[in-house]
């Protein structure tokens, strides 16, 4: 692809991507959600680009197969335009450039190169449009196997980091122990995913939001997947990190080492719109407000303690001690279910003064 699509500029805690910032981490982030099932469709959708790359290599590709190419490349910018992180590219350049490289132009250079044998040729004019050619086929081919490959290794890394201790050395501690310090290319070694094959240079560049340029490190890669991985090992180099929503399933970004449990996305079947995290808050409030340790709850078994107390003592009579006991109990009641009712007059109301009040008021 062209460079500028696969390069990223990380700077502080920050990494950009097509003149967009955000916290580092978050493309791996959006790459861990994407579905097994548009994985699969990416993988059917590659077929006709990986023969269209062995036939070009050969010198023996012909226009029926790059127009074959061209129709699933197309597919595949139509299939992730709306999905992150393919989301955070421009549709119409890259559509555009797409349908530029995808022609008897190139098709005819390329097979000129793969007949002249000639590798300096590679660096010659003559054969620029074959060298584009063949540098944007791979990246595309094998886009489904490599996000197959990223989430069958990185998962299961990304749910150990979801239960570690969530700090910077509990991170580094989860991939000293995934990822072996002695790495090979064999299955059963998920090493591998550690190595990063990308170029780096130092770059002054002007940051979105920034008025004045910065020091940035910029990071070409040969692959969206190198790319995702690369956010990802960086992110957690500043404390950032992939959690899993237990609401919706979702991964989401943490940038620090609050214990936050859910994402910021709309709650799956929720009728009334609402975000994991206002679910997932208002689920652990329940949670609590069950719980017998609750304040609001101390407060009420405080009272009734009291007034059973003068009841046995003959200080208070059976009939008021039962409207105090209906009234404290109806105003817990509010208090869990109203929160500003909770955090103002509840207290108030709760003391044993203001309920014999109201429970002398209530009995005239």
């Amino acid at each position: 692809m062209e460079h500028t699509l696969l390069t990223l500029d990380f700077w502080q805690d920050n990494v950009t991507y097509e003149g967009k910032s955000m916290p580092a981490g978050t493309l791996a982030c959006a790459a861990l959600n994407l579905s097994d099932e548009v994985i699969a469709k990416l993988s059917q959708l590659c077929m006709p680009l990986n023969l269209y790359m062995g036939a070009l290599q050969l010198g023996q590709a012909d226009t029926a197969q790059m127009e074959m190419a061209r129709e699933s490349a197309v597919q595949i910018v139509e299939l992730l335009r709306n999905m992150p992180p393919f989301s955070c590219l421009e549709y119409e350049p890259v559509h555009s450039y797409v349908d530029a490289v995808f022609t008897e132009d190139y098709l005819q250079n390329t097979m000129d190169f793969a007949k002249s044998g000639n590798l300096a040729g590679m660096v010659s004019p003559e054969y620029q449009k074959a060298l584009t050619l063949l540098r944007v086929l791979p990246v595309m081919a094998h886009l489904g196997f490599s996000l197959a490959e990223f989430k069958r290794e990185l998962l299961p890394f990304a749910e150990k980091l979801h239960e570690s201790d969530r700090t910077p050395d509990g991170y580094a501690a989860s991939f000293g122990q995934y990822f072996s310090s002695d790495p090979d290319l064999s299955a059963e070694n998920p090493g591998w995913m550690s190595l990063a094959n990308a170029s780096v240079q130092y770059a002054a560049a002007t940051i979105p939001g920034k008025k004045v340029s910065q020091l940035v490190k910029r990071m070409h890669y040969v692959s969206f997947v190198g790319m995702f991985r690369s956010d990802l090992f960086e992110g957690l180099c500043v404390g950032h990190a992939p959690r899993k929503c237990p609401i919706c399933g979702t991964w989401f970004l943490t940038t620090d080492a609050r214990p936050t449990k859910y994402c910021g996305g709309l709650a799956p079947g929720d009728k009334r719109g609402r975000t994991c995290r206002q679910v997932g808050n208002l689920r652990g409030r329940e949670q609590r407000e069950r719980a017998d340790d609750h304040p609001l709850k101390k407060i009420y078994e405080r009272r009734t303690n009291t007034i059973i107390q003068k009841l046995h003592r003959g200080t208070m009579d059976e009939k008021t001690a039962a409207v105090m006991k209906r009234l404290a109990k109806n105003k817990l009641e509010r208090a869990i279910a109203d929160r500003e009712y909770a955090a103002g007059p509840y207290e108030a109301e709760m003391t044993q003064e203001a309920l014999l009040a109201e429970a002398r008021n209530y009995l005239k």
